[in-house]
Formats: C-alpha cells, structure tokens, sequence
C-alpha cells in the first residue's frame, strides 16, 4: 500500500495535458544563404543556380543563356541552396516574429558569415504564414588551410533569431468553442477519471467527462468567457499515475528507471565466457647460403576465459535503488544492465514497460 501511495502524484493540468486545437504548426522553406566565403554549393549542384536565376527575373535581370557570362558559367560558390523551418506557436498574429532554423540543402562546407535571403515560409496547407530573412549565427565553424581541416559541431546548420516574420493568422477563434476537450499528454484512464472530478471540484458544477483514457471534454456555458475557463481548468491540480517505465537506449548504454518501477523477489546469476582469437604474422628467414624461400608464417592462438558468476538476489520488498546498487557491487556493465533488466522482465520480476531507444 506505501508504494501504491508513492506512485501518486500532483501535477497542474497544464503539465500533463494540451487543450485540443490549440497547437503549433510546422513551417518550411526553401531559399538561398549568400555572402559565404567560398564555402558555398558546387558547380555539381544545379538548383542553387536555378533558384538565382530565378530570383534575377523577378528583379528585372536577364541571364543570357549562352556565351561566357550563360548560366551554365555561373560560378556559386558563395551561396548556397537552404530549406528553412520554424514554429508557429498558437494565436500568433501578423507582425511576430519567430526564431528560424537554416540548413544546407546541397554540398556547402559552411554557412558561417551567410545572409538569408528572403524566403516565404508554407504551412501544411501550401499558403505562406511567413517570411524569413536575416544574417545567420552559427555554432560552429570549419577551417581548412594546408591540406588540414578542422571542423566544430556543425556549420551547415544555423539559426536566425527572430529571424520570421508572421504574415498571415492561423484562423482560430475561443468564441466558437462550445466544448473543451483537455488531451492527456499520457493515456490512463484512473488519471482521466481524476482530472474530470477535480475540473468539476473547480467550476462547482458537473460539467467535465472522460470520454476516454485520454480525453476528458468540459461544456461551457452559453455566456461563459471561453478564455477565464481555460484559465481555471489549466491551473487545477490533479491525481496522477505515471506509467512505470524502464528507458534503455542501446547505441550510448543509457538506462534510466523510474521511480514507479517497482520489483518482485528474484535470483540473478550474471557470468560469461570470453574467447579471443589471436593471429600473428611471422617471417621465415633461411639460413646463409641455403637454397630455402623467405616464408611468411601466420600464427594463430586460441585464448578462452570463464568469468566467475556474480550472484544477485533481491527479497520482496526491494527498491530500484537496491538493484542500482547491487549492480555497482559486480561491476555491471552498461549492456549487462540492460541484458538483466530485459531477464527481469521477462521473468515477470520487473513490474514496467521496458522500452528501448
């Protein structure tokens, strides 16, 4: 009963749940970076040059498309083609200004001392919701001199903060909610059910439901103000149970386990056998005056070790922390733990979702 109460928990509904259709929105670009110093796309690359092109035109400038000064002589090696993204947050109106990511879509070395040029910015339904321009700032660099290169995290990729400029709204109005729908960012059904009682608790009425393990829809009243009503319910703290859950991610050997996992007595014996094989190559000489060969010998040794089992037992009641630390007393490693915790689980030991990255 003392670990069913430990695994309850208060949250504000704001931190465990979104309010349906109020969301951000992804946007995307494609545009030219200019300014670069040599470090721009190749002549191999043949959009960048059609984008300038292009982009000429709608200036008034006409590239010949033959003789020596013809697009196909045209030297890009200080610009370079970029696909741009943002995020739209909810609500946002003409005239903000949003943070933007660039990156190179072509074979640019580096983006350092570049210059965006202006770039409309599509939503998923193909209209323009921004436009993006502005000098970029990188994290990193590449300098090469010499036959020698030295790289710093990336230089093909950068930011441009409040580099977007808002043009067009997302049409959405609180005015023609009638009824709220609170999303739960984690399906339970015991945490739906809870959230819709202290909903109600707050408005002093019965107007919350959990429809589902996930969402929970509120009525609002015909003359209620839809905003001081998300401002109520956003604000209300709730009973929640968080799902026990165990993260391995096998590339870095990270493990990380909640404290909601909870552990059934068990006996674990952890050992292996190591075998290495060896081969080496030796020469052969003759002997002065001989009528042998140079031979070129390879030998081979078979080495085999077997690691002492390492025992681990824990009794009912044990914590994860008594697994962490039983697991430093035999020196596990990282692809140890997650071999054992994988056993446990399948033993029926370990009460969790394992879940592996």
């Amino acid at each position: 009963m003392a670990q069913a109460k430990a695994a309850r928990q208060l949250a504000r509904v704001k931190d465990v749940a979104t309010i349906e259709g109020i969301r951000d929105n992804q946007l995307v670009g494609y545009g030219l970076v200019v300014g670069l110093r040599g470090t721009g796309d190749s002549s191999q690359t043949v959009f960048p040059a059609q984008t300038l092109i292009s982009a000429l035109e709608r200036m008034g400038i006409t590239v010949p498309q033959t003789g020596s000064n013809s697009a196909s002589n045209m030297q890009i090696k200080n610009m370079a083609a970029a696909f741009v993204v943002a995020t739209l947050p909810p609500f946002s109106r003409p005239g903000y200004r949003l943070d933007i990511t660039v990156s190179s879509a072509g074979d640019a070395r580096s983006l350092e001392g570049g210059i965006l040029l202006m770039t409309p910015l599509y939503g998923p339904d193909g209209q323009i919701y921004a436009q993006a321009q502005g000098a970029l700032v990188l994290g990193g660099y590449i300098a090469t001199g010499g036959g020698n290169a030295r790289q710093v995290n990336h230089p093909t990729t950068a930011r441009v903060p409040g580099g977007a400029m808002v043009e067009r709204a997302v049409p959405f109005d609180l005015k023609d909610m009638r009824t709220v729908s609170v999303m739960l960012n984690d399906a339970d059904f015991h945490t739906a059910e809870s959230m819709a009682e202290a909903i109600d608790k707050t408005l002093g009425s019965p107007r919350a439901h959990a429809i589902d393990s996930r969402r929970v829809v509120i009525t609002a009243e015909p003359s209620e103000d839809v905003a001081a009503l998300l401002d109520k319910v956003e604000e209300v703290e709730v009973e929640v149970y968080p799902r026990a859950r165990v993260v391995v991610n096998e590339r870095t050997g990270t493990v990380v386990i909640g404290g909601t996992v909870r552990l059934q007595p068990v006996s674990i014996l952890h050992g292996g056998l190591s075998v290495n094989v060896i081969s080496t190559t030796q020469v052969s000489q003759p002997a002065p005056l001989s009528n042998g060969a140079t031979q070129v010998v390879q030998q081979t040794s078979v080495q085999a070790q077997d690691k002492p089992i390492n025992r681990i037992e824990l009794k009912d009641g044990a914590t994860v922390e008594d697994l962490v630390q039983e697991l430093q007393r035999i020196g596990a490693g990282a692809r140890d733990v997650i071999s054992i915790l994988q056993g446990m689980k399948e033993a029926g030991a370990l009460e969790a979702d394992v879940e592996v990255l």
